[in-house]
């Protein structure tokens, strides 16, 4: 039986934090789905959900095992909809624990059969966030060194 996980995020851009966390999942799980989420509680997206997922599958053309999506409404229950019992959450700092761990106890309760594992971001890339780096290529400032080279064109030609 193959082991599956789903990775949920915004991933607005998708940073080489993010493919870390891809490639430790995938030393655990045999198939990693990665989900974008369509979140419109967030503050205005860099990219939209299309132009996001057509990069994260440009990224990751050679890895049959891992599937690019795109999702509305509660993780869990997107889920539960694409038979995954397990989440994958990526972690850079304390921070990011408590909110990640309130997140994680809500969906326990919402559905107790969908698991969260967390995993540690490597120190390269602990303090990158996608905010982070929007802001910075907002002053036009070089972010390559922190993004797969497919979104860092991208970004690129969003502040151009």
């Amino acid at each position: 039986m193959l082991r599956r996980a789903l990775y949920p995020g915004s991933f607005d851009p998708f940073t080489l934090g993010h493919q870390d966390v891809v490639q430790r999942a995938l030393s655990l799980f045999d198939e990693l789905t990665l989900a974008v989420a369509a979140n419109p509680e967030k503050r205005a997206a860099l990219f939209t959900v299309e132009e996001r997922v057509a990069m994260i599958r440009e990224v990751f053309a050679e890895r049959p095992e891992v599937e690019v999506t795109s999702f509305t409404g509660l993780t869990v229950d997107f889920a539960r909809e694409c038979g995954v019992p397990t989440l994958v959450r990526g972690l850079r700092a304390y921070s990011d624990f408590d909110a990640e761990l309130q997140q994680a106890l809500m969906n326990r309760k919402l559905a107790p059969d969908v698991h969260t594992v967390f995993l540690m971001s490597s120190f390269a890339h602990i303090f990158v966030s996608s905010s982070i780096l929007k802001d910075i290529a907002s002053y036009g400032r070089d972010i390559t060194d922190f993004v797969p080279a497919a979104v860092a064109s991208r970004v690129k030609e969003k502040f151009s």
